[in-house]
């Protein structure tokens, strides 16, 4: 699958937003993309994982024992991901505002773990979810992501796949330009800011 065609995806879906929106990491965009309405239709979202999961080299494939993805944005295309490589997904959530892993689900010690995400724009929640899983006793030997959002700049420290790497400029609060910061700011993730 080449840009275009991901793309085309987020199009179809009415995923791909404008308008002034504030990210989970706290950044300003004029563009958002909402993961959950490319992800809605079980035949996308499975495209794009088999897309997703051949980015992956298959040396590292073929030891992924597990996929686990941070909650809540990561979980269908984390599922999606699971199935597409023939292990199990499971995911991390935070109840009380840090990731845990909770519902009976369990890492063995050595475990080697793949993490994905639907958007990376920092990487700060996916390296909450790594450290999550590694003191879980899980080794995460790779991270995956639907789209990087970092202009190719995030460094989680482990290879790195994401299936489209989209550069929409993001600002923080106090460098907005004059015609975003005239739009009201939505916040249209699934996380809530402090």
């Amino acid at each position: 699958m080449q840009d275009e065609d991901v793309l085309a995806e987020f199009r179809a879906s009415k995923a791909l937003l404008e308008g002034h929106f504030l990210l989970s990491s706290g950044r300003h965009s004029a563009h958002y993309l909402q993961c959950a309405r490319v992800l809605a239709d079980p035949q996308r979202a499975g495209r794009l994982a088999q897309a997703l999961a051949s980015r992956i080299p298959r040396e590292l494939r073929k030891d992924i024992a597990k996929v686990i993805s941070p909650a809540m944005g990561g979980v269908i295309i984390g599922h999606e991901m699971g199935r597409a490589l023939g292990v199990e997904a499971l995911f991390v959530e935070r109840p009380d505002g840090t990731f845990e892993l909770r519902r009976g689900f369990t890492i063995e010690p050595g475990e080697k773990i793949l993490m994905v995400e639907d958007v990376v724009t920092t990487g700060l929640s996916s390296r909450e979810a790594i450290r999550c899983i590694e003191s879980e006793g899980g080794e995460v030997i790779a991270a995956a992501a639907l789209v990087d959002r970092s202009a190719g700049s995030v460094d989680l420290g482990i290879p790195f796949f994401p299936l489209i790497a989209i550069n929409f400029p993001t600002y923080a609060a106090d460098e907005l330009p004059d015609d975003l910061a005239a739009k009201p700011a939505v916040k249209p993730g699934s996380r809530a800011k402090p």
